[in-house]
């Protein structure tokens, strides 16, 4: 893995932005990033795919409206206290924009970013994220809600059998693991779905042998985990141990570089999870290649921080993407590039299109969880993916299957 400079690492700052010579006045974005902390190669990866957009728009691009933009990233460690830290010093230092990394930390930041009324775009999506007063907060696609809903409709499109699916829930014991509990519950309690277990444990466990026998015994016939990467490889390693091969699900979080490497010969046919993004073998209508494959690729040949697809590139990217549009809009609407003016902005887009990276966008005054759109993706062990479903809203759009689990 190619990792961000040493300096960086150590001093958990990052910032680009060149002299302001021959430029009008930098637009200032702080992102608070887990660079060092546990699932710090997401993180890791989050950064570069944030950095490298940033850099496209200022070297390629022209900058926005004759700005360039100026980011600093900044390492918490997975540390909510330090992510407060961060987000409190952004806020005193007016930057225009901020991005938030974790579940716990985006909640936490909250009441800060509302003080001082800075449009911030959190990196997880916990629906939580998204209770009242949604001001300034804003997700980048739909939030967990929307990964349980997707998931649990493709387990009930694709059991067997007259008695209901059995779900068990495999997560950690925090904000993040708990995010599916409220919607999936939910759903199967409308939808004929029965969740027979559902199984908590601190994101340090190292041993999953009790929480996957309880799951055994209970007779989940499919489990969905909300589990970070190296967790989800310690539960592979559980069921194999109990001699359990059913289908495993998880949200977009399920996998970053290091878990491919971990995963030979753990991961195989049994996992899949939702993914709302663009895939590398999707077509046009036309059968060609999407255009949000051809800007990675374009990024990836410029800055060559990757060599091919990710998803947390992938979201770096996005994140960065949403906030530059932001910045554009502002200037047209508003005539001037400042925070105040980007959460205008912002709650002015409707359907936009990010050359089709992510489901098309659109916020309001009273929505700020931009789309709600999903699908079912099989991961592969040679970090490739098969899309299992097509591109749907679930509860307002049909499910299509275009494949079903093969479990040997």
């Amino acid at each position: 893995m190619r990792y961000l400079s040493i300096w960086a690492i150590v001093l958990g700052i990052i910032c680009i932005g060149l002299s302001a010579r021959g430029w009008a006045q930098p637009i200032k974005v702080g992102a608070v990033i887990n660079l060092t902390g546990p699932a710090s190669s997401w993180g890791q990866y989050h950064a570069k795919g944030h950095l490298d957009y940033t850099k496209y728009v200022n070297d390629v691009l022209g900058g926005v409206a004759g700005r360039k933009i100026e980011l600093t990233i900044v390492d918490h460690a997975y540390k909510v206290p330090e992510s407060n830290r961060f987000v409190k010093k952004f806020c005193e230092e007016k930057v225009d924009m901020i991005a938030t990394w974790d579940a716990g930390s985006g909640i936490q930041a909250k009441p800060i970013i509302q003080e001082y009324k800075i449009p911030t775009i959190n990196y997880s999506v916990p629906a939580d994220i998204l209770n009242p007063p949604i001001d300034y907060m804003y997700l980048p696609f739909g939030s967990y809600n929307m990964d349980s809903y997707v998931v649990l409709e493709y387990i009930r499109s694709i059991h067997k059998g007259k008695e209901a699916p059995k779900v068990g829930l495999l997560t950690y014991n925090n904000a993040y693991g708990k995010a599916i509990h409220p919607a999936s519950k939910e759903y199967a309690a409308k939808n004929n779905i029965n969740i027979v277990s559902i199984e908590e444990f601190p994101s340090t466990t190292v041993d999953l042998t009790t929480e996957v026998l309880r799951l055994k015994e209970k007779g989940a016939e499919y489990v969905f985990m909300q589990i970070l990467p190296a967790g989800i490889i310690t539960a592979l390693k559980a069921f194999d141990r109990n001699n359990y091969n059913i289908p495993l699900f998880g949200t977009w979080t399920s996998t970053d570089p290091d878990f491919f490497k971990m995963g030979q010969g753990l991961i195989r046919n049994r996992l899949f999870m939702q993914f709302c993004g663009v895939l590398p073998g999707d077509k046009t209508p036309k059968g060609k290649k999407m255009p949000g494959i051809e800007l990675l690729e374009k990024l990836w040949a410029t800055y060559k921080t990757v060599d091919k697809f990710e998803t947390s590139y992938w979201e770096g990217v996005v994140v960065a993407m949403i906030m530059e549009r932001a910045m554009h809009r502002a200037s047209g609407l508003y005539g001037k590039i400042n925070a105040e003016n980007i959460n205008k902005a912002m709650e002015t887009f409707k359907n936009e299109d990010f050359v089709g990276l992510v489901p098309n966008v659109s916020y309001s005054k009273t929505n700020h969880e931009a789309s709600f759109k999903g699908s079912i993706v099989q991961i592969h062990e040679d970090m490739t993916y098969t899309r299992m479903t097509n591109l749907f809203e679930p509860g307002k759009e049909r499910i299509k299957v275009l494949k079903t689990p093969e479990i040997k």
